[in-house]
């Protein structure tokens, strides 16, 4: 069983600033609160990953919240670089994205994402559905750090 008192650390990739704010916020409003990190597109969440350049020194996310459509490199290639890599594979990666379009849902479960979250429009739907990703992962599932007990 996952320890619901350990701290998830989430990696948001997304473009979007009031989403990310919205996402943080969700997160953040839930005992006990993520370690969140944020980057901007796709190719800085490889960066971020692979420990790259200023990342140097990231840590390894136990969660990764990715948007689909930003600029340089697409959710869609992030998804099938992380699980194509052997080193970054067993991350959990719940697409969070505006569309729900049948073709990106497809897409992302065939590229191995674990989950797929169509972003709500309105505050409180948007706070719900990130709430119930961050108590499935941090209270249910058993992430690759986790010991058992």
């Amino acid at each position: 069983m996952a320890n619901s008192n350990r701290v998830l650390d989430v990696l948001i990739v997304d473009d979007d600033d009031a989403d990310t704010l919205m996402i943080e916020e969700a997160l953040l409003a839930a005992a006990p609160p993520p370690q969140v990190h944020r980057v901007a597109d796709g190719n800085e969440a490889m960066e971020y990953l692979r420990r790259l350049g200023r990342y140097a020194d990231a840590c390894r996310p136990d969660l990764i919240l990715l948007d689909l459509n930003m600029p340089r490199m697409s959710g869609h290639e992030v998804l099938a670089e992380v699980k194509n890599d052997d080193g970054l594979k067993s991350i959990p990666v719940v697409v969070l994205t505006t569309s729900n379009a049948l073709p990106d849902i497809t897409a992302s479960y065939t590229r191995h994402a674990n989950a797929f979250v169509t972003k709500p429009m309105d505050l409180d739907g948007f706070e719900a559905a990130v709430g119930k990703i961050k108590r499935f992962y941090n209270e249910t599932a058993v992430l690759p750090g986790d010991k058992d007990e």
